[in-house]
């Protein structure tokens, strides 16, 4: 096992995360469709960012088109079959978190990255790699970090599941630790960085940090690549199990409490617009709540298809097909294309009617008909209206 050290800025970072965990359980359950629509957002941001850092080239939105069942043309199934299986291996993991019979063992690392892997037996899925495994800079091609011989993986994967049944650590400090000794071992032949960062997930979650908010630090390190790689030269050119990584620590802990920030302040403006939208679409149209998703997910410039929708609001074809078509006939979204690419985009008049109904005057639309940024616009909007009311009523993080 790794040396470290819990510094005083590992540990001031600690008390901050639970200082947010606190808050964010404070708020007590949230409504069921916008706790449900968060966490599939953040799940397909996680998704994306991870798979993105690994060569997998797809996009935000083409992940959260896959992972709703409408795979957009332009994405491989091989690719497509990677988004699915990192989204399973998450879903695994969290479901296998609250078992009562849970222990770290060598089989739990082996089943989740057998669906990293979507299973793939050609990529090694669920096994130990058998040959020397270098890793190389993409940029250079240079080599860069030589692991441990394969015959020393299975011991030191075992070591490491043992250290987290037996550590009192606090959790992050858990996270961090497990990521990197998973990622110094690189104990499979592919799917190494999509496993550690998996488990660092399910570490968190197992010390009482439930909230997606802190679950999903891969959208966090994608933003922020050569901070997510240099953490890892504490690691040195070869493996050696004495190494000290404390500087890693120190990078995953502070990443996390920023991440966590940052999702909290974007998830109370989303959810004052959710909440807008939901007012228009039940309240001044008489539909369904669930027509909420479609006109969300234009509000944010995104094209809508009918196989997107009915699979965020988990419905059949035909009622999408009523669904998108009422929208356009009250004029807030509009048709475009035919066939395959059919989709609906937003109207000016959906985001006159979220300004209005959000409390933010006309100054916050744009002069032009761009979709984007009529969304930024009304984002900037409605953040400078919940931090005005914060700073009224006092409250902060």
């Amino acid at each position: 096992m790794y040396g470290y050290e819990i510094t005083e800025t590992v540990q001031k970072d600690v008390l901050r995360l639970e200082q947010l965990r606190r808050r964010l359980d404070a708020q007590g359950p949230l409504p069921r469709m916008w706790a449900g629509r968060t966490r599939r957002d953040l799940e397909a941001e996680a998704v994306a960012a991870s798979t993105i850092m690994e060569g997998v080239a797809v996009t935000v939105d083409e992940a959260r088109r896959i992972l709703a069942g409408d795979r957009p043309s332009g994405v491989t199934a091989e690719d497509a079959g990677l988004v699915d299986g990192y989204r399973d291996a998450m879903h695994f993991v969290l479901t296998r978190a609250d078992a009562p019979s849970f222990a770290w063992q060598s089989e739990l690392m082996l089943a989740i990255h057998h669906l990293v892997l979507s299973g793939s037996f050609s990529a090694g899925a669920g096994r130990f790699r058998e040959t020397p495994n270098w890793l190389t800079n993409r940029r250079s091609g240079e080599q860069v970090y030589a692991p441990p011989s394969p015959d020393a993986v299975p011991v030191l994967i075992a070591d490491v599941m043992d250290w987290m049944n037996t550590t009192t650590d606090p959790g992050p400090v858990q996270a961090a630790l497990v990521h990197i000794s998973v990622a110094g071992i690189h104990p499979f032949r592919d799917g190494n960085g999509r496993t550690a960062r998996i488990v660092a997930s399910l570490a968190m979650y197992r010390s009482g940090f439930h909230s997606p908010f802190f679950t999903s630090l891969e959208e966090w390190w994608g933003r922020h690549l050569d901070d997510y790689y240099r953490a890892f030269d504490c690691l040195g050119r070869q493996w050696d199990a004495d190494a000290d990584v404390t500087p890693f620590i120190e990078a995953h802990v502070s990443a996390q409490v920023r991440q966590v920030e940052a999702l909290s302040l974007r998830n109370e403006t989303e959810r004052a617009l959710w909440t807008a939208l939901e007012n228009i679409v039940v309240g001044d149209l008489g539909l369904n709540e669930r027509v909420t998703h479609a006109a969300y997910d234009a509000l944010f410039a995104r094209e809508v298809t009918n196989g997107y929708y009915r699979g965020m609001a988990d419905i059949s074809a035909v009622t999408a097909s009523h669904d998108l078509g009422k929208l356009a006939a009250s004029g807030v979204l509009q048709a475009r294309g035919a066939g395959r690419s059919a989709h609906y985009v937003a109207t000016p008049a959906l985001f006159e009617r979220v300004a209005r109904e959000a409390g933010i005057g006309p100054e916050w639309l744009a002069p032009s008909e761009d979709s984007l940024e009529q969304r930024d616009l009304i984002l900037m909007g409605v953040a400078q209206r919940l931090h005005v009311q914060g700073e009224h009523s006092g409250s902060g993080v």
